[in-house]
């Protein structure tokens, strides 16, 4: 015989193991998580091959501390950072970037791009760098990303440029910055992708 839990105990049992499964840290979960997502991907069923020699291989850029989070910087002042109340990264904004570059760059479907995980061998080409802002500008009313980027080949040059893209007019609110956030995102990854070639 089986015994079946009242209607109302079920639904605190569920109630409770919902909401220790949606915490980041423990305590209340934030009522704004972010992700970044690509405009520009792949065709389904399309695909590049090659070799590692001929890949390009993205690695996940470098950050300052105030990016090594899961919290979204906001600038009060010249020398002063806060963090967006409500509001939080799903993955760390690093690791979010590099997919959304290299989905970027596989969308153009001229060559086999990679994303280093840390498990793979050198390849010939290579592009990396540093994430220097991926946040909010109280003062300017404005979401930032800037990007130093790294492309380099095997035994070859190094060459660096830095991209920068800003959308103003967005208020302080977690509903209005992420989407801004993805659309200023997409707009490095857009630019790098065409430096690319």
């Amino acid at each position: 015989m089986t015994k079946r839990l009242p209607a109302g105990l079920l639904s605190l049992s569920l109630a409770l193991l919902l909401g220790g499964c949606l915490g980041l840290g423990g305590g209340k979960p934030p009522a704004t998580l972010i992700s970044l997502t690509s405009t520009q991907v792949p065709a389904a069923g399309t695909g590049v091959t090659g070799s590692l020699d001929d890949a390009l291989v993205v690695l996940e850029p470098d950050v300052d501390r105030k990016l090594a989070v899961l919290r979204v910087p906001v600038r009060v002042s010249g020398s002063s950072i806060a963090y967006l109340a409500d509001a939080a990264w799903v993955e760390r904004p690093a690791r979010q970037f590099r997919g959304l570059l290299a989905e970027t760059l596989r969308a153009s479907g001229k060559r086999l791009v990679l994303e280093d995980d840390g498990t793979g061998g050198p390849a010939a080409h290579r592009l990396g760098g540093r994430l220097i802002d991926m946040g909010y500008d109280a003062a300017e009313q404005a979401v930032v990303v800037r990007f130093e980027a790294v492309r380099s080949v095997r035994g070859g040059a190094v060459e660096t440029r830095r991209f920068e893209s800003i959308v103003r007019g967005v208020s302080a609110e977690p509903e209005a910055i992420a989407p801004a956030l993805n659309r200023a995102a997409n707009a490095v990854a857009a630019d790098i992708a065409a430096w690319m070639g």
